[in-house]
């Protein structure tokens, strides 16, 4: 009986073996497509007296620096929002910025893991006013740093009062 047994274990492992040498190789994952490939948008900066910058500008997720509120990634990371870097609407602003050679500068709230846009080209929000955030016309759910953006998309900063 015990020499049944050994020889059907013997019978078992050389069949598995056999079967696992014989498989065909598992084909590794296909590679992410890259999520934080440059995208070319529309972006308009509307201040309180009139139109502050408009043009096409091609831009990813990346570190951002102001005077303000240092450097911090800007990727769409923030906060969790996606899970990989891609465009976002404060980097298209720093991108066109750098570009255009216009300052901007904002607050960076760690609590929120996003800046706060405080001014652009000189102009300031202040106290009864500050710079929305909107894609395609519709204000961003999340901050600058967070929101993805897509090819074509048309993004703008609005000086709103309040």
């Amino acid at each position: 009986m015990r020499r049944l047994l050994a020889r059907r274990s013997v019978i078992t492992t050389a069949a598995l073996g056999l079967a696992l040498a014989t498989a065909p190789a598992v084909a590794e994952a296909a590679p992410k497509p890259n999520t934080n490939a440059a995208v070319k948008v529309g972006l308009t900066v509307q201040g309180p007296n009139g139109l502050l910058f408009k043009g096409k500008i091609k831009t990813k997720g990346h570190d951002v620096t102001t005077s303000t509120g240092g450097t911090h990634k800007c990727d769409g990371t923030n906060g969790g929002a996606n899970p990989s870097k891609v465009p976002t609407p404060t980097a298209a602003l720093d991108d066109a910025a750098r570009l255009n050679y216009f300052a901007w500068d904002g607050t960076w709230y760690a609590s929120f893991d996003d800046f706060s846009v405080d001014t652009i080209k000189n102009v300031s929000g202040g106290g009864s006013a500050y710079w929305s955030i909107a894609v395609n016309g519709t204000p961003t759910p999340v901050g600058g740093c967070q929101f993805k953006l897509n090819a074509g998309d048309q993004v703008s900063f609005t000086w709103t009062s309040f």
